[in-house]
């Protein structure tokens, strides 16, 4: 599936209002963990970095990190404090803690990136494809028009950034998907950001996970952690595309229908 560079309208009011989804959300994960630590696969020790979203920090992935440091990864936060965009600085911040990620490991480094965060794993991975193993955004608004989130008034106000100018950030064209294997998970019932920005160009070493979540809670949704597991869990130079085939298929729409 391709997505749609056109613009588009941010999600209807109703949908944002459905973003308190997000915390029986983080309920549904802690029920699930028996169950996700019975069935998602372990990794195999390389390293992990997680991205927070815009106005978050640390702390929101932390469920996550927890559950992906169980699975065998040595998982790391951005370290950063709160993401308020691209303040001076915080470009070559990551840049820097994607290689000592790297160098302290001897091993590329995967990056999961939330919302925003997400747009910066895309944008590392063009600047340091020898150290990036491979991406995965949670919600991230990479295609089509800036505007088309409930989130964007906020990006100009904390970053000092006017969304037109995204562009002229680190890594180029924000659209244009990274050189390693890369996952975007996302949910058309996004109270925040338009779905359609959200899906991967189609290419063979690209991929779209869809799931019915809310974006407030796509950091601990239990079909979101379950496919990170997954495709992290791929062996390295091995990649292939997610198989939401079986028993997957009940928590994994199609991507392909309309």
């Amino acid at each position: 599936m391709t997505a749609q560079p056109h613009a588009m309208k941010p999600p209807s009011r109703l949908l944002f209002a459905l973003e308190l989804r997000s915390l029986p959300e983080l309920g549904g994960f802690v029920a699930s963990l028996p169950l996700l630590t019975a069935l998602a696969p372990r990794g195999d020790g390389h390293p992990v970095l997680v991205l927070p979203g815009l106005v978050t920090s640390d702390r929101s992935t932390a469920p996550l990190r927890n559950f992906l440091k169980g699975r065998g990864y040595p998982t790391y936060g951005w370290n950063l404090g709160r993401n308020y965009g691209p303040l001076p600085g915080i470009e070559n911040k990551m840049l820097d803690r994607v290689k000592e990620l790297a160098d302290k490991h001897g091993r590329k480094v995967s990056i999961v990136g939330w919302s925003l965060g997400g747009i910066y794993a895309r944008q590392l991975a063009k600047m340091l494809p020898d150290e990036v193993r491979t991406v995965i955004t949670l919600g991230s608004p990479f295609n089509g028009d800036p505007r088309s989130t409930n989130a964007w008034k906020l990006y100009e106000f904390t970053s000092g950034h006017r969304v037109d100018d995204r562009e002229r950030h680190m890594g180029g064209a924000i659209s244009d998907s990274p050189p390693v294997p890369t996952t975007a998970i996302y949910s058309r019932s996004d109270g925040i950001c338009a779905w359609q920005t959200c899906v991967e160009n189609d290419l063979p070493h690209t991929e779209s996970i869809e799931v019915e979540a809310s974006h407030c809670g796509l950091g601990h949704h239990p079909a979101v952690v379950y496919a990170i597991a997954d495709r992290l869990a791929q062996p390295e130079g091995q990649w292939k595309k997610f198989d939401r085939g079986g028993f997957k298929a009940l928590f994994y729409p199609d991507p392909r229908r309309k």
